[in-house]
């Protein structure tokens, strides 16, 4: 999977000036992996829920209810990339339109309706994310934000529960 670092949006490039203790350059560097893992993020919030709203079959209302509990634990996980972003100074690029150009996800089956179907596309938006969030782990590591690095250590390990939980509809199928 390529890496984004940089959404073409000028204020993505320049920082607010803050106290914060990392340089100027690695908080530049940092914003731009958190914007690009936030594009991701906003792109599979929407894609957990239009499964959410669409899917139908046997196990519907269970799918029906892990697609929202889904929903919810991505929507923190956008909000604290979101968030982190901001905090070192940097804008927070987390609109629908900056999602859809941004986004390294594949696109979602718009028009999936088994439930199986979903289990099969949304499991593998949960996984590339995951992957992405993990890399993204070693990234800002790397760059000296452990706190950075934490965050997306917290998010890859929760994604990494929802894709069991979504695989497990797949698995033990004749």
């Amino acid at each position: 999977m390529p890496k984004l670092h940089a959404p073409s949006h000028p204020a993505a490039a320049t920082p607010f000036p803050t106290k914060n203790d990392l340089g100027a350059d690695v908080r530049e560097k940092v914003i731009a992996i958190l914007n690009a893992r936030l594009a991701d993020a906003v792109d599979l919030h929407s894609q957990v829920k239009h499964a959410h709203w669409n899917v139908k079959g046997p196990n519907f209302i269970a799918l029906h209810k892990l697609f929202d509990d889904i929903h919810a634990d991505v929507l923190e996980y956008v909000d604290e990339i979101a968030e982190r972003a901001v905090q070192l100074g940097g804008v927070a690029l987390g609109t629908v339109r900056s999602a859809a150009e941004h986004s390294q996800l594949a696109e979602y089956p718009a028009t999936a309706v088994d439930g199986v179907e979903h289990v099969a596309a949304l499991s593998s938006a949960l996984a590339a994310f995951g992957k992405a969030a993990r890399e993204a782990i070693d990234e800002t590591d790397g760059l000296g934000d452990a706190d950075t690095a934490d965050l997306f250590t917290g998010v890859s390990r929760g994604i990494d529960k929802w894709l069991w939980f979504v695989e497990a509809h797949a698995q033990g199928r004749a």
